[in-house]
Protein backbone atom coordinates (compact mmCIF):
# COMPACT_ATOMS: atom_id res chain seq x y z
CA UNK A 1 0.00 0.00 0.00
CA UNK A 2 0.94 3.18 -0.71
CA UNK A 3 1.62 5.90 1.35
CA UNK A 4 -1.24 8.36 -1.21
CA UNK A 5 -3.71 5.57 -0.78
CA UNK A 6 -3.73 5.62 3.03
CA UNK A 7 -3.66 9.25 3.10
CA UNK A 8 -6.73 8.82 1.19
CA UNK A 9 -8.39 5.98 2.98
CA UNK A 10 -7.50 7.93 6.47
CA UNK A 11 -9.49 11.17 4.67
CA UNK A 12 -12.57 9.24 3.80
CA UNK A 13 -12.55 7.71 6.96
CA UNK A 14 -12.55 10.91 8.97
CA UNK A 15 -15.44 12.36 6.31
CA UNK A 16 -17.65 9.43 7.05
CA UNK A 17 -17.14 9.60 10.51
CA UNK A 18 -17.65 13.42 10.85
CA UNK A 19 -21.18 13.55 12.16
CA UNK A 20 -20.10 10.61 14.86
CA UNK A 21 -17.24 12.92 16.12
CA UNK A 22 -19.46 16.34 15.98
CA UNK A 23 -22.03 14.36 18.27
CA UNK A 24 -19.89 12.83 20.31
CA UNK A 25 -18.45 16.29 21.19
CA UNK A 26 -21.50 18.06 21.44
CA UNK A 27 -23.00 15.83 24.07
CA UNK A 28 -19.80 15.61 25.90
CA UNK A 29 -19.64 19.72 26.24
CA UNK A 30 -23.69 19.74 27.10
CA UNK A 31 -22.77 17.02 29.80
CA UNK A 32 -19.84 19.24 31.09
CA UNK A 33 -22.67 22.57 31.08
CA UNK A 34 -25.26 20.31 32.93
CA UNK A 35 -22.92 19.15 35.69
CA UNK A 36 -21.40 22.39 36.32
CA UNK A 37 -25.06 23.78 35.94
CA UNK A 38 -26.26 21.38 38.54
CA UNK A 39 -23.44 22.69 40.96
CA UNK A 40 -24.71 26.24 41.09
CA UNK A 41 -28.06 24.91 41.46
CA UNK A 42 -26.54 23.04 44.44
CA UNK A 43 -24.96 25.56 46.32
CA UNK A 44 -27.73 28.54 45.01
CA UNK A 45 -30.32 25.59 47.33
CA UNK A 46 -28.11 26.14 50.60
CA UNK A 47 -27.71 29.18 50.12
CA UNK A 48 -31.45 29.64 50.15
CA UNK A 49 -32.15 27.36 52.57
CA UNK A 50 -29.80 29.15 55.13
CA UNK A 51 -31.51 32.46 54.93
CA UNK A 52 -34.57 30.49 54.86
CA UNK A 53 -33.99 29.31 57.91
CA UNK A 54 -32.54 32.94 59.45
CA UNK A 55 -35.68 34.53 58.11
CA UNK A 56 -37.51 31.90 60.12
CA UNK A 57 -35.97 32.61 63.30
CA UNK A 58 -36.58 36.34 63.14
CA UNK A 59 -40.07 35.82 62.41
CA UNK A 60 -40.14 33.85 65.26
CA UNK A 61 -38.65 36.35 67.21
CA UNK A 62 -40.36 39.44 66.04
CA UNK A 63 -44.36 37.29 65.45
CA UNK A 64 -43.67 36.42 69.70
CA UNK A 65 -42.52 39.37 70.85
CA UNK A 66 -43.96 42.21 68.71
CA UNK A 67 -46.92 40.42 67.62
CA UNK A 68 -46.85 41.11 63.80
CA UNK A 69 -46.98 39.22 60.52
CA UNK A 70 -45.00 39.63 57.83
CA UNK A 71 -47.07 37.46 55.40
CA UNK A 72 -50.00 35.21 55.53
CA UNK A 73 -49.45 32.30 54.46
CA UNK A 74 -52.10 30.14 53.04
CA UNK A 75 -50.83 26.76 54.79
CA UNK A 76 -48.72 27.62 57.77
CA UNK A 77 -46.22 24.98 58.95
CA UNK A 78 -46.51 24.48 62.82
CA UNK A 79 -43.35 26.29 64.04
CA UNK A 80 -42.76 23.17 66.60
CA UNK A 81 -42.68 21.13 64.23
CA UNK A 82 -40.23 23.15 62.19
CA UNK A 83 -38.14 23.11 65.02
CA UNK A 84 -38.30 19.60 66.00
CA UNK A 85 -37.18 18.86 61.77
CA UNK A 86 -34.45 20.97 61.71
CA UNK A 87 -33.15 19.59 65.05
CA UNK A 88 -34.02 16.11 63.95
CA UNK A 89 -31.15 17.09 60.79
CA UNK A 90 -28.71 18.70 62.52
CA UNK A 91 -28.52 15.65 64.58
CA UNK A 92 -28.61 12.88 61.70
CA UNK A 93 -25.95 15.21 59.88
CA UNK A 94 -23.89 15.08 62.90
CA UNK A 95 -24.10 11.56 63.57
CA UNK A 96 -23.17 10.64 60.06
CA UNK A 97 -20.16 12.86 60.03
CA UNK A 98 -18.66 10.46 62.96
CA UNK A 99 -16.12 7.77 62.16
CA UNK A 100 -16.85 4.34 63.88
CA UNK A 101 -15.43 3.44 66.87
CA UNK A 102 -13.39 0.22 66.21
Amino acid sequence: MSKSTSTVLIVILLIFTFPIWIGLAGGIFGLVMGLFGAAIGIIAGVFGAIFGIIGEFFGWIFGGVFNCNFYTPHFSFPRPLTLLLIILVVVLISRSKKAPVK
